[in-house]
């Protein structure tokens, strides 16, 4: 959460929406379109979840459900935490992905009352759909550095991750653009949002590299990102799943 004082007033901002910081017009039209993107992936999805690849997903999505509870200071006192939406992107693909984070932001509303169920809607879109599918361009414009090398991928996680934390909080500023509720002027927004979520982003960027670097060490084929490359270009070095040639 990010806290500053304007003119007086005391002003939150989180990535997590909360109720009431966008007028209730605005937040049913977000929630129609969340509903129908997350049609579209469960959709897309079935070609990408088997028997090998479910497992994968469901291990994912407890992972960054873990993770986002857990704060990171950025600045005195501001903290961040992580996302998620270019991990799960690079993992599993985008598809799954988005549902995925749908599924911890759904938890994490009616469970722990982090965000709120009028701003759900928003925070599916910004996190599962802008942040992620944003994370997912860059992977993919940068997937033959991926594939290089272990390095070539950490590299490709951080930046991914990096941009898609950014794009996210852009998500967010253009939802408070058009219907928020509060009383902080849009420039104040547009600055606490991408200035503090570019620091946030350095640290979801080395927490994806780390954690996308430690599953392809060890299982480079369960790396949805790395998908169809040769098996001399996906990370040498990496151990090989049983049965396979070298």
């Amino acid at each position: 959460m990010v806290a500053e004082r304007s003119k007086g007033v005391a002003v939150s901002i989180a990535m997590h929406m909360s109720d009431g910081l966008i007028n209730a017009p605005t937040s049913g039209v977000f929630w129609a379109i969340a509903v129908i993107g997350l049609a579209v992936s469960f959709y897309k999805a079935r070609q990408d979840l088997t028997d090998r690849t479910a497992p994968m997903a469901g291990l994912v999505a407890a992972f960054v459900f873990a993770v986002q509870m857990i704060n990171f200071p950025i600045l005195p006192g501001a903290s961040g935490h992580l996302l998620g939406g270019a991990l799960v992107a690079i993992l599993v693909g985008p598809w799954v992905g988005s549902i995925c984070i749908a599924l911890v932001l759904a938890v994490q509303a009616l469970l722990f009352a982090d965000g709120g169920l009028t701003a759900l809607g928003t925070n599916i879109i910004n996190m599962a759909f802008i942040g992620l599918f944003v994370s997912w361009g860059v992977a993919v414009a940068l997937r033959r550095l991926a594939q290089r090398g272990g390095v070539g991928l950490a590299a490709t996680a951080f930046l991914a991750a990096f941009i898609g934390v950014v794009g996210a909080s852009l998500g967010f500023v253009l939802e408070y653009a058009i219907g928020g509720a509060g009383v902080t002027s849009l420039g104040t927004v547009f600055s606490l949002m991408v200035g503090l979520h570019a620091l946030i982003g350095i640290g979801e960027g080395i927490i994806t590299a780390l954690t996308v670097g430690a599953v392809a060490a060890i299982r480079p084929d369960l790396v949805y990102l790395l998908r169809g490359a040769p098996q001399d270009l996906q990370l040498r070095g990496a151990r090989q799943p049983e049965g396979s040639s070298s």
